[in-house]
């Protein structure tokens, strides 16, 4: 039976800026819509044991090491047994708002989408700190990485515990930099001289097209951090979008484009096959050095095992920090109306490692995936994975920096997210000046606050 929008709760509803009401209705009046989520396999549960409902998005490859998990925890103990879905991303939103519109929520789901702040607000997810023992909680706001212990929060509530994250080096190519008169034993100290050596990096056919990228700093997400820029005052709750530090970082970038020419670069991006797998340009040659994630290190031993690279920090600017990142992150979270609260915590927190970091240490390396603690990256286990992929230490020293940004933890922070990325991207193709376009940024943000205020919502 087709849904009544009036019907919906209050928070369910078109309001400006507010994620959860657009996704609902999109789904609802889709014509390819074939109901509210997928009903998982009736299974038998063993011993009478509590049904956990888990939904998820790892597909492919990672599906099978998703199970893997669930069926450890159920081997782990006897009165609760975890029952994995896969939901597509694509949809994944959609049926996730609408499982709990209609009172019908999985347990456990995990997220990719930045809208913890967006769904806390809306009364979609449970807190999870209330949920901690004196020993987990003290583990997790003493001991964890500051990356794991300073997100998912909303108005100082937890509300998605990180189950994922990552940190960006720069991968490079010594027999490239030894082709072009340059030393792969001293990478860089500052950014400026490492965008000086790509240009001696770069290379061009007879007609002047590149045919080899030396280095390009792309993403003001990505490089703010350097600067000593923000998008976020954690003191006031401030967002921050127009400020000196945030223009050096995007003005340094353009510059860059400028150097190697906005249309060569255009016709370059273009003719690029693909970024993932053994088409990444960084394994066919055509990048020398580049600035990405450590999930590269497992790409590349699968994909160009006898290709020679190097991980380095990336430099800082003069004056700038030197040991900053942004992270995009994964959570893990407890919708209101699930109906087995406590089963789903103890999945997660087994999952996480909070009572046994060890543990959790052997499932990070089944992903591939950052420690979340110091303790945890010492155990055996991910030591043994760290000889085995040596490159990946890199990643691990990162993250336990306290410079290391995500997205300000605001109730419209896809919103945010979509608009730093899309008059970045004016900037970086030359449409517009960085000044006017952290301008035009920061109107938008300022306009989104004020629809929020007149409605009703925070800010």
């Amino acid at each position: 039976m087709a849904a009544n929008i009036s019907d919906l709760p209050a928070w369910f509803k078109v309001g400006a800026g507010t994620v959860i009401g657009v996704l609902g209705i999109i789904w609802i009046l889709s014509p390819t819509s074939t109901g509210p989520a997928n009903v998982p396999t009736p299974v038998t549960l063993t011993q009478k044991r509590i049904p956990v409902y888990y939904w998820h998005m790892w597909s492919g490859e990672w599906q099978p090491v998703m199970d893997r998990v669930c069926t450890e925890f159920n081997e782990s103990q006897t009165k609760y047994e975890v029952i994995p879905l896969q939901i597509p991303a694509a949809e994944a939103d959609q049926k996730f708002l609408l499982s709990v519109a209609g009172g019908d929520p999985p347990d456990v789901m995990a997220q990719w989408t930045p809208a913890i702040g967006t769904w806390a607000q809306a009364g979609v997810l449970q807190p999870l700190d209330t949920m901690m023992t004196p020993a987990e909680y003290r583990y997790f706001s003493k001991d964890t990485f500051p990356v794991v212990h300073e997100n998912g929060l909303y108005k100082g509530r937890l509300y998605g515990l990180l189950v994922n994250f990552d940190v960006y080096a720069c991968y490079y190519r010594p027999d490239q930099f030894r082709s072009a008169g340059l030393n792969p034993d001293q990478f860089p100290s500052t950014l400026e001289s490492l965008v000086d050596d790509s240009l001696k990096l770069t290379t061009y056919d007879s007609s002047g097209r590149i045919t080899r990228l030396g280095f390009l700093p792309t993403a003001l997400l990505n490089f703010a951090g350097s600067f000593g820029g923000s998008f976020y005052d954690p003191r006031t709750g401030a967002v921050l979008i127009d400020t000196k530090q945030n223009l050096r970082a995007l003005n340094f970038i353009v510059d860059a484009h400028k150097k190697l020419g906005f249309d060569r670069l255009l016709r370059f991006n273009a003719g690029l096959s693909s970024q993932d797998g053994a088409n990444w340009p960084f394994i066919t040659g055509q990048q020398a050095v580049t600035l990405d994630g450590e999930w590269r290190v497992k790409q590349l031993a699968q994909y160009a095992p006898n290709i020679d690279y190097r991980v380095a920090l990336l430099p800082p600017p003069a004056g700038g920090v030197p040991d900053a990142s942004f992270s995009a992150t994964s959570y893990l979270t407890i919708p209101n109306g699930a109906k087995h609260a406590a089963g789903a915590w103890a999945f997660i927190k087994f999952w996480e490692g909070l009572d046994d970091p060890a543990e959790g240490a052997k499932f990070k390396t089944w992903f591939a995936w950052l420690p979340d603690s110091a303790q945890m990256a010492n155990t055996p286990v991910y030591q043994a994975y760290l000889r085995q992929y040596p490159q990946y230490r890199i990643f691990v020293d990162l993250a336990a920096s306290k410079h290391i940004s995500t997205l300000p933890p605001v109730p419209y922070s896809v919103f945010l997210q979509d608009h730093i990325t899309s008059d970045d991207d004016l900037a970086e193709r030359g449409a517009l000046s960085p000044s006017s376009a952290l301008k035009l940024l920061d109107s938008q943000i300022r306009r989104q606050q004020q629809q929020r205020k007149a409605l009703g919502y925070d800010q």
